[in-house]
């Protein structure tokens, strides 16, 4: 999912922007190997075994790194955390932080472990696509072996889904038009929610 803008919504996508609304990846990896840009297609550095990875030692690493992010967003978020009004958010989901901020991740979990393949679900905020790879790297080096990212895929930015993405062979006025119509309730009730 990309979203882009025309006209008036270039204005729009920086107010989302300013929202810090959450992005959901679907990521791919392989145990085994290690690159130089812990891609499958870099320039292999190391080779490992990863047998004695299971599901459930993947399942606590990633319990791990879940954790230390919501603490990080805690803290980016200059919320205090004893009020009333920071319960409220936290409720409806609306926590995020309040400025710029390093990646973060908001959930993870493994859709797939058929060794040494896997797929994670990450939602996060702020990420690029090397910090998701690089994540993938680390799981690979907690579980005592080494991982690459295989695959990246932008399910959803903010309230776009891939039911909102239009194919390539749809690209053209009327399917834009009517996507651009689709989607300004939607973008409109998002931003008056949040900012």
């Amino acid at each position: 999912v990309s979203v882009l803008g025309i006209g008036h919504g270039t204005k729009l996508l920086t107010d989302l922007y300013n929202c810090h609304l959450t992005r959901v990846y679907t990521v791919g990896g392989l145990f085994g190997k290690a690159t130089n840009d812990f891609s499958d297609t870099g320039q292999l550095v190391e080779k490992t075994t990863f047998d004695h990875i299971t599901r459930e030692k993947l399942e606590r690493i990633l319990a791990v790194i879940q954790g230390t992010n919501r603490k990080a967003l805690l803290m980016y978020s200059n919320i205090d955390m004893k009020t009333q009004e920071a319960y409220e958010l936290a409720v409806k989901g609306l926590i995020r932080p309040m400025g710029k901020s390093p990646p973060i991740i908001t959930a993870i979990r493994c859709l797939q472990l058929t060794l040494p393949e896997f797929q994670l679900e990450i939602h996060c905020l702020h990420e690029t696509q090397q910090y998701l790879r690089k994540v993938v790297h680390e799981i690979g080096l907690e579980l005592k072996s080494s991982a690459v990212c295989t695959q990246v895929r932008r399910i959803r930015d903010g309230v776009f889904t891939l039911e909102d993405a239009l194919l390539r062979t749809q690209w053209d006025l009327q399917n834009v038009q009517n996507a651009i119509s689709g989607c300004q309730l939607k973008v409109k009730t998002e931003i008056e929610r949040t900012l």
